[in-house]
């Protein structure tokens, strides 16, 4: 997996380029099956809104592999806050994703079992009878 990180605004200590690269390698488990290596991109900034007061942080990720490409953006008051916020957000995609396929898969093999039986008419490419 690599791992790009841009810091804008702010100055990147090794705590948290460490602490990112813990929480950006966990995701690597979930992009295993994909024949290409995965590519994060990641940018941390720090913004000021004039609604808010105070440091406010923003972590944004980008995760692509294969032909999938994930995006992430969360805003806190911590930096370590936002990082766990992309990770989590990020994982929750890439899992819906994966199951969003399995589902589809499993769905056009059991209509291509169906067609061989003989108990469906149905032409699986065309989804027509």
């Amino acid at each position: 997996m690599q791992i790009n990180i841009q810091a804008k605004g702010i100055e990147l200590n090794q705590e948290v380029k460490d602490y990112l690269n813990k929480k950006i390698t966990h995701l690597e488990k979930f992009t295993l099956g994909s024949m290409e290596e995965a590519v994060v991109n990641a940018e941390l900034s720090k913004t000021t809104n004039h609604h808010k007061k105070g440091e406010i942080f923003k972590a944004e990720a980008n995760i692509s592999f294969g032909t999938n490409k994930f995006f992430a953006v969360s805003e806190k008051e911590d930096v370590f806050k936002a990082i766990d916020a992309i990770k989590e957000d990020l994982e929750r995609k890439i899992i819906q994703s994966k199951s969003r396929t399995n589902a589809l898969f499993i769905r056009g093999a059991r209509s291509v079992k169906k067609m061989m039986k003989g108990l469906s008419a149905r032409n699986p490419f065309t989804s027509k009878y």
